[in-house]
């Protein structure tokens, strides 16, 4: 953490210690974050970002809440795989939020330590695999829903469903364990400032003076099977189940089944579209990345609960009922 300290005073230019000892170990890093911004914009993205953080606890909050208590919507696989998609938001801001928040509001770029700075990579990027992968199930409970009516309650049962749900948290923090472990066991003998407000993969393989090129690779393969993988399945799921509404005979019925999808297709394009730009294509900007990452990382989670609450009868219903005591 010295080491993150001391070159904070020379975040702007090179850092003449580098010239002195090459060898010296990095054991701390500096997240830049937005130094290019005047202090009132400063303070303005930092109102900003609470008012976001302080919506998005609450919208999802409201929603896991309502999942869990209301006995209508806790037996429902739809609503089950909502409540987790809910909760997995709120785990999701509190990874970067609060740490920017702090890094506005500081004088000096924000320091952390080399071990904080990987727990916070792997959390952060656990749980937007997490998030990939329970778009995916959502999306193929709309499949089973519609597509397979007579067999949905056999095939999406609550006790599946509840094994969906925790494969995909499973899957989603075990997804980048062994690239994250291989990254942190580099040699980073250069500058310990990165150019972006959370720790993220290329900033820090930037800075390691060692060939990485396998574990770069392997990284962005991992990232491309996490992004495309869902994405494809999800595109793929919709192609068939919209063939399948269109068929459908009632006008009516074509109506309630694209109002069930028309929120998770919202969400999806959200997500997909935002986070590909940062690792589909890492060549871009550091000021470009850094506008993305907000985005997908403080902008969806506070979208999300409103796109399924606003657009959901049943979900305002128990939200009203849980919250009120309304029987």
């Amino acid at each position: 953490m010295t080491d993150a300290i001391l070159d904070v005073s020379t975040f702007e230019g090179h850092n003449p210690l580098d010239q002195v000892n090459h060898t010296r170990v990095i054991t701390g890093f500096v997240l830049l974050g937005f130094p290019s911004l005047l202090p009132s914009f400063q303070l303005l993205l930092c109102s900003f970002l609470s008012i976001c953080y302080v919506f998005t606890l609450v919208g999802n909050l409201c929603i896991v809440w309502a999942v869990l208590l209301d006995s209508q919507l806790s037996r429902l696989p739809m609503y089950i795989l909502l409540g987790n998609f809910s909760g997995l938001e709120i785990c999701y801001v509190t990874t970067t939020v609060p740490s920017m928040l702090f890094d506005l509001t500081s004088p000096l770029p924000d320091a952390i330590s080399f071990h904080g700075c990987f727990l916070q990579f792997y959390f952060f990027f656990s749980m937007g695999t997490t998030e990939s992968f329970l778009l995916a199930a959502m999306a193929l409970d709309r499949y089973l829903a519609i597509c397979h009516p007579l067999r949905y309650p056999e095939l999406m049962s609550q006790r599946f469903c509840c094994i969906l749900a925790a494969s995909c948290w499973a899957s989603g923090f075990l997804w980048f364990l062994a690239p994250i472990i291989l990254i942190s066991q580099l040699h980073f003998c250069g500058s310990n400032i990165l150019d972006h407000f959370i720790c993220d993969p290329g900033p820090l393989l930037a800075s390691s003076c060692t060939p990485a090129l396998g574990t770069e690779l392997a990284f962005y393969s991992l990232s491309s099977t996490a992004i495309f993988g869902p994405f494809l399945f999800i595109v793929s799921s919709y192609t068939t189940l919209l063939w399948t509404v269109m068929r459908l005979p009632s006008s009516t019925g074509r109506r309630k089944a694209f109002s069930t999808c028309t929120s998770h297709m919202l969400v999806v394009s959200l997500f997909y579209g935002s986070i590909m730009v940062t690792y589909v294509a890492p060549e871009a900007s550091g000021g470009s990345n850094k506008v993305v990452t907000l985005f997908y990382s403080v902008l969806t989670p506070l979208l999300n609960p409103l796109i399924y609450s606003l657009r959901n009868k049943e979900m305002k219903d128990a939200i009203k009922r849980t919250l009120f005591q309304e029987n």
